[in-house]
């Protein structure tokens, strides 16, 4: 067949028009997957800009769990959540449970995990009709502030002046006593001193196992309560809890003689 003829020159026309119809409809879903492509970056991007919010936040938040308190109805233990310096959420990872431990529990927990993040601190409020879990829990609370302490975490409630406030942590300092042994355990104070007084009081030592558990938890509030409200060693004993009460204040005393008080 020759080169000039019309047969040839309408084949080479027809293979011309499907080559640029291929080559239109190849370079169609290339736009659509670059377009896609954009958006998907633009959307990643956007993630980018919200991710760093997230990370900050939980980048301050800690956790801190006391040691278990022992009570005559079974174990207790609290676990804080802080973040940014301040208890943000507070719960008992373990409390006592069976028979009408179970509606003590949860008359008594959710209020106490509640005042804790209210007021910042271990000095909230037995909850009436529970008042073994009640102590157990503060006693437990208690160890968990003392950890975040130890560890640089401010936990105390901002101060409504903030000079006065400032100077008074400045001269405040904790002193633990000696440990004095009794009949049912050895006992041992611990107390926190600002401005020559008593700010703090509690036994980082008592005596426990058997009835001893529910005699600790009779006596020990009281006596720390007291021993804060009389500034000294001169406090009285616990009715039923004499042997922990007269440890208790000897252990005191020599805290207080460590203290320069």
């Amino acid at each position: 067949m020759k080169k000039s003829h019309p047969i040839r020159r309408v084949l080479l026309a027809s293979a011309a028009t499907v080559s640029g119809i291929v080559l239109l409809l190849s370079l169609k879903p290339a736009t659509d997957s670059s377009s896609a492509s954009a958006q998907g970056a633009a959307q990643g991007a956007a993630a980018a800009q919200e991710s760093p919010q997230g990370g900050a936040a939980a980048a301050g938040t800690s956790t801190v769990t006391g040691a278990v308190a022992q009570t005559e109805y079974g174990v207790v233990q609290v676990r804080l959540t802080v973040a940014n310096g301040k208890i943000t959420k507070a719960e008992a990872i373990q409390a006592p449970k069976g028979g009408t431990s179970d509606q003590k529990t949860a008359l008594s927990v959710p209020k106490l995990n509640q005042e804790v993040v209210a007021t910042q601190s271990a000095d909230i409020t037995s909850v009436s009709g529970a008042t073994y879990t009640s102590g157990g829990y503060k006693q437990s609370l208690q160890s968990a502030i003392d950890k975040m302490k130890a560890a640089g975490a401010n936990t105390a409630a901002p101060s409504q002046s903030s000079a006065a406030g400032s100077g008074q942590a400045a001269q405040a300092k904790t002193v633990t006593g000696d440990v004095v042994t009794t009949e049912y355990g050895p006992v041992q104070v611990r107390i926190t001193v600002a401005g020559g007084k008593i700010t703090k009081a509690e036994a980082v030592q008592a005596p426990s196992g058997g009835t001893s558990d529910q005699k600790t938890a009779l006596s020990i509030p009281k006596l720390n309560q007291e021993a804060v409200a009389a500034g000294s060693a001169n406090i009285d004993s616990v009715s039923g809890a004499s042997y922990t009460s007269g440890g208790y204040k000897k252990s005191l005393q020599s805290a207080l003689d460590k203290a320069g008080g």
